[in-house]
């Protein structure tokens, strides 16, 4: 595979194709640890065959076919060894390489994902932002994703079935998103059947989109802080009869985003896809700048730059108002074990609840083919499901 001073070039075949192997396979001299003695010669020892085999793997961690089985102390030093040489930012072996760790180590790799406005990062970095298994908490608040963006089939699937908390706030979602979103659940009853913490805040949702979420049957904490649904008894009445869920007084610190950080061996390597998006070239307004000059209007579009500046440099959303809603059971205790809860609004719950088992008996008395109608898919949702 190398170029031997005693048997000259060797070609290697990749591809189809005959080819030379680059320089820096040549000479190996990363088998050697070089120091200096107390005389200030050089000297230098072998690295021991641990450590060579484990530069080797992680030279060609593409190629390998699996790593399942193999011990979490030593996946976790081949993962750094790997991300020494960038094969998790190299666009042509980070995908295969991600997939190899999150195959075999799922949330070890990483846990918690936090993409917090960086729309750009999810734009350039899909392909292997979708290798991460077994994720607990997702952030993607203000990242511009609309309704039909295809990370929602990543969120929806099979590898995110573990995911607990999923904050999709200021992402220009409508009822069909949220439709969309939650179809795998209604419809399969696979996707996010295990989430509990949702935030929607900042987003043109209705009333009709929060039908949806009934799906969900493991909902603790809800976020609709700054959509188009507006708070009163029949939107109380639907979440204590439908959700179990009542208005919370204070605002839940769940979705102060504070507790949402990155974390997993795959740290670094989020931050150094940042890095790398960062230094894409800005546009320069400087000709724009010197004809407002000329025509004497810079003081006046300077004021008026920095009033804009001023007014978004207080986010959109720190002036929202909290709407958040909580889960309760049967005996009136929160899900939040911090919250204080009305001694009134704990009794309505509760007669709210047993009004609506008496309803499920009478519904689970009824005929059958009553019971069936009641379940039948609208055409929507099946042209959802023919899309999954």
């Amino acid at each position: 595979m190398y170029v031997s001073e005693d048997c000259g070039a060797v070609y290697v075949r990749e591809k189809g194709e005959l080819r030379l192997p680059s320089a820096s396979h040549t000479k190996r001299r990363d088998h050697f640890i070089f120091t200096y003695n107390k005389e200030g010669s050089l000297r230098y020892t072998v690295k021991s065959l641990f450590d060579i085999s484990l530069q080797f793997i992680a030279d060609h961690i593409e190629h390998v076919d699996s790593l399942v089985g193999f011990p979490e102390q030593m996946a976790d030093k081949l993962f750094s060894a790997a991300e020494e040489r960038h094969k998790f930012t190299e666009p042509h072996t980070a995908p295969r390489a991600l997939q190899v760790f999150c195959e075999a180590y799922g949330e070890l790799v990483l846990r918690s994902l936090c993409l917090r406005n960086r729309y750009l990062l999810i734009s350039e970095r899909l392909e292997e932002i979708r290798q991460f298994q077994g994720l607990e908490c997702l952030d993607l608040y203000g990242c511009r994703l609309g309704d039909n963006h295809e990370i929602f089939k990543y969120i929806t699937s099979e590898a995110l079935a573990s995911l607990i908390k999923l904050f999709i706030g200021a992402n220009c979602l409508s009822d069909a998103g949220l439709q969309r979103l939650t179809a795998p659940v209604r419809v399969m009853k696979k996707g996010l059947e295990n989430l509990q913490f949702l935030g929607l805040s900042e987003n043109p949702i209705t009333e009709k989109g929060l039908g949806y979420l009934t799906c969900f049957k493991t909902l603790q904490n809800l976020d609709i802080s700054g959509t188009n649904v507006m708070v009163n008894m029949s939107l109380k009445g639907f979440f204590r009869k439908k959700m179990r869920m009542v208005l919370s007084e204070t605002p839940l610190k769940e979705f102060g985003h504070s507790d949402c950080k990155t974390e997993g061996w795959a740290e670094q390597v989020i931050n150094q896809w940042e890095t790398t998006a960062s230094e894409v070239p800005k546009k320069d307004y400087k000709p724009r700048t010197n004809a407002l000059c000329f025509y004497g209007r810079e003081k006046f579009v300077r004021e008026t730059l920095n009033s804009w500046s001023g007014t978004s440099g207080a986010t959109k959303e720190d002036k929202v108002v909290p709407i958040h809603f909580y889960r309760v059971d049967l005996c009136g205790t929160s899900s939040t074990a911090e919250h204080k809860t009305h001694p009134l609004t704990v009794a309505t719950v509760q007669k709210g609840m047993k009004r609506r088992l008496s309803s499920e008996e009478e519904q689970s008395s009824a005929p059958l083919s009553k019971r069936q109608s009641l379940s039948t898919l609208s055409a929507e949702d099946l042209d959802l499901l023919n899309s999954y």
